[in-house]
């Protein structure tokens, strides 16, 4: 699979000066780590799975949380768990290839609620148990954590193929000031004993907000919201770095996806909309809260966030467009890493519009591209604005 593949190759080669790279589910960890994007939640229960895997699949989406925790009644747990197998096993006989691989379905993960589910599901499923890249762990904490990456241990030796964890950071002691450092720890220990098997540690901003009876509304992103940027700081502080100790951290849920009121003025900007279609979408994407995602995603990315949890279709290609690589940003990390620049120093963009120092933008430009090897480099005149116009219309 590969990002924008539902695009025509001749749209695409209009798009990107480096198209977007393959990859599988057996590719490596930081690759997967970086291609995740948009990460789209869909509860368990759903009596469609497979088609709806399927369809979103031919929309661009190339991964997918499937949920039997927060997104369905406890009374229905039992009930999605078996759904979940029955659905597998529906999408394995219908998108085996012909070398046996499966054939258009994105990486898929089960988020779970207790850590036995997770061999216990992984033995249901059976050989179509191939199709599944991994687990997402809720309120993980070092206490919860290592009972389910234990679980997950012996799930892989069960199901004899590699499989994933991405724990979600959402408990109050994370949230709490006077527990945060120790709880912090505890996870760094916990995700570090286990990081081969750590894909992306996922924020629950949600969760965050429930602890003091808070929801901001679609003007304002995650980060206006004083204790949650607070939070995120301090994970991305301890979790996030750039040394070899860090993890792919994901950008958090965007909530909104219908009309409501709006208290302020969109967020989003005329000037880069004043051609062509192009002023129709802004429109259509002021109309549904969406200029707001957008802020907040570019904010993700200044935070040291990668990706985003979705909630809703319409949010994927957003997301996508905004993970594309510009030439600009291309060029100066190309110019970074070159193997002549080793010993360090100062050069001038070849933009001629700011300076990079080697040593200090070294971390910045080996992410650059890697985040371009898997969402592709965009043309010297292709902004936002035309990848995301060629996302939607597919």
């Amino acid at each position: 699979m590969h990002h924008f593949g539902h695009i025509s190759p001749l749209v695409r080669s209009q798009l990107f000066h480096q198209q977007p790279a393959d990859f599988t589910s057996g590719s490596p960890a930081p690759v997967l780590a970086a291609a995740l994007g948009a990460t789209l939640y869909s509860p368990a229960t759903r009596p469609q799975l497979a088609d709806d895997v399927l369809k979103q699949a031919a929309r661009g989406v190339v991964s997918m949380v499937l949920c039997l925790e927060d997104s369905i009644d406890d009374a229905d747990v039992a009930a999605g768990e078996a759904n979940l197998v029955r659905q597998f096993a529906e999408l394995d006989d219908r998108c085996a290839g012909p070398s046996g691989d499966p054939d258009g379905v994105p990486l898929l993960f089960v988020r779970v609620r207790e850590p036995e589910q997770i061999p216990d599901l992984v033995h249901r499923l059976g050989a179509s148990a191939r199709l599944l890249s991994g687990f997402v762990l809720p309120k993980f904490t070092e206490d919860r954590g290592t009972a389910f990456l234990e679980a997950l241990t012996r799930a892989e030796a069960l199901g004899g193929r590699r499989l994933f964890a991405m724990p979600v950071l959402e408990s109050p002691e994370l949230l709490h000031l006077e527990t945060r450092a120790d709880t912090l720890a505890g996870i760094a220990r916990t995700v570090g004993k286990y990081r081969d098997r750590i894909l992306a540690l996922r924020l629950g901003v949600t969760d965050f907000c429930s602890a003091y009876g808070l929801r901001r509304t679609p003007d304002m992103t995650a980060y206006d919201v004083q204790i949650v940027a607070a939070v995120i700081a301090d994970v991305v502080n301890v979790l996030g770095r750039s040394d070899g100790t860090g993890f792919t951290i994901t950008g958090p849920v965007w909530e909104y996806f219908r009309v409501q009121e709006r208290m302020f003025k969109p967020q989003l900007r005329r000037s880069p909309f004043m051609e062509g279609r192009a002023d129709q979408l802004r429109t259509a994407l002021i109309e549904h809260d969406l200029d707001g995602l957008l802020r907040e995603i570019g904010l993700d990315r200044a935070n040291g966030l990668l990706g985003k949890t979705c909630i809703h279709p319409s949010h994927v290609m957003p997301v996508h467009a905004l993970s594309v690589v510009s030439h600009e940003e291309f060029s100066d990390a190309r110019d970074i890493v070159r193997p002549e620049r080793d010993g360090g120093g100062v050069l001038r963009s070849a933009y001629t519009n700011k300076m990079n120092e080697v040593k200090p933008h070294r971390a910045w430009a080996e992410r650059t591209l890697l985040r371009a090897e898997v969402f592709g480099v965009a043309r010297e005149d292709i902004g936002f604005v035309e990848l995301l116009t060629a996302g939607l219309s597919g």
